[in-house]
């Protein structure tokens, strides 16, 4: 029996200590800015992205992960013979699974399982870490994919923007298009949904939203039973992730608070968020 590796991509944001003994391994997407193509996490870091972001005249955009890409990394895997379960950002989001799905079929007795989270950031890093604990303990592809599909029931995210004119000059906007034009001062709360980006409400302080967003995360677990996972995400305001960090935890008891992490949100991301972005990354464990 193969061992598995776990493929996902850059904007999962699952900080570098937790991928620390797991088998995953990262494709990144890309940042274009100008005439440069930047790969995500390697040729631009989050510091360097908001600092420059916050003085270029020119703003960036962005691309999916492409099929070549996938190729090489599937094709050293299964040289090294690994079955492989590939999971990744949302195709309501991204194109990249799209790639993905190119570079399988040329590969078409390789044992490679494709999975779409439905989400991005560490909604999905919580979805990919789940799965690499079953590859860890020798599981199979099949099994490790059944985790996968149990973790997506399992997990969510809310997030509070400065701005939305981020998000809808990236195209990402989704149905939070209905709080365009309308914002005056308003801080608006969205959630990762069925791999959309979707409105749920406008809070008019930044200190409002945050107590707003933590309320929407407590109704949401509130039925469920078991240790919980959370993780406050950021766009270079790390004071704001570990203030919202601590207020989150103070929610629960701390016996069903198993993990608490604070994310940095990656270029690609940041591209479409904006900084100053804050979020709520959840998991009921399994």
């Amino acid at each position: 029996m193969n061992k598995v590796m776990i493929v996902t991509d850059s904007t999962a944001n699952i900080p570098l200590d937790l991928l620390n003994g797991y088998p995953i391994v990262s494709v990144s997407l890309q940042v274009i800015w100008g005439n440069e193509i930047l790969r995500d996490g390697i040729d631009i870091e989050p510091g360097d992205f908001y600092k420059r972001l916050s003085v270029d005249k020119v703003l960036p955009s962005t691309s999916q992960v492409t099929p070549e890409e996938f190729k090489k990394m599937y094709g050293r895997l299964i040289d090294e013979g690994y079955d492989i379960l590939s999971m990744h950002i949302s195709g309501k989001l991204s194109g990249t699974l799209d790639s993905a799905i190119q570079a399988k079929n040329t590969f078409p007795n390789a044992n490679i399982e494709l999975f779409d989270t439905n989400s991005t950031s560490m909604a999905m890093g919580f979805q990919v870490l789940s799965a690499a604990r079953m590859a860890k303990t020798g599981a199979t592809l099949k099994e490790c994919k059944a985790v996968a599909e149990q973790a997506v029931q399992k997990t969510g995210m809310y997030f509070v923007l400065s701005t939305l004119e981020f998000l809808h000059r990236g195209g990402r906007i989704g149905g939070a298009q209905a709080f365009m034009g309308t914002m005056l001062n308003l801080k608006p709360i969205l959630e990762l949904k069925d791999g959309r980006i979707e409105p749920v409400e406008r809070v008019r302080t930044h200190s409002k939203a945050v107590d707003r967003l933590l309320d929407l995360v407590e109704a949401r677990i509130a039925n469920e039973s078991g240790p919980i996972r959370l993780c406050a995400v950021h766009a270079n305001a790390p004071d704001d992730g570990n203030a919202l960090l601590e207020k989150a935890v103070k929610r629960f008891p701390n016996s069903l608070v198993t993990d608490t992490v604070l994310s940095t949100v990656n270029p690609v991301l940041g591209t479409h968020v904006g900084p100053g972005a804050l979020g709520l990354a959840f998991m009921h464990s399994m």
